[in-house]
């Protein structure tokens, strides 16, 4: 079921693209987020992750010049060195309980649309598009919440 997720994600990711404007992180973040639905505190870390990156990214570029594909490199570099932080530094696991990020480019890519398009922007279309894609995998698993 994983990959029919990633993939419903990457469709409904894309249909908000081509009829809104809107990205969900990057194409492949609802499809991610919508495996980790059911363990938001990962969610929620994740999110923190790429906020820091962007406040990273912002400091930064007040010092030197970062555009186009060098902003999008910076943030996947410090999102993937945030996820490993968090992995091998707060990773607890306590009762099924992760305090790790999810994916190792996922924070990169949400930062990256963070800046891009907005911080309550970008965390609204990945929410809403991370429910639709767990509502369609439920649907297609017979109303299972455990996929």
């Amino acid at each position: 079921m994983t990959e029919i997720t990633i993939g419903l994600g990457i469709a409904m990711s894309l249909i908000l693209s081509e009829t809104l404007g809107v990205t969900a992180g990057g194409i492949i973040v609802p499809g991610y987020i919508a495996l980790y639905l059911h363990q938001p505190l990962q969610i929620i870390i994740t999110l923190a992750v790429a906020l820091i990156v962007l406040v990273i990214i912002k400091v930064l570029s007040n010092f030197m010049f970062i555009y186009g594909k060098r902003r999008m490199v910076l943030a996947l570099i410090l999102g993937f060195l945030g996820g490993y932080i968090s992995r091998k530094y707060i990773f607890s696991p306590i009762n099924d309980l992760s305090l790790a990020v999810i994916g190792n480019i996922i924070p990169g890519l949400i930062a990256s649309w963070m800046d891009r398009q907005g911080v309550t922007r970008t965390i609204s279309v990945i929410m809403v598009t991370a429910v639709i894609v767990k509502l369609a995998i439920m649907l297609i698993a017979g109303g299972s919440t455990n996929v």
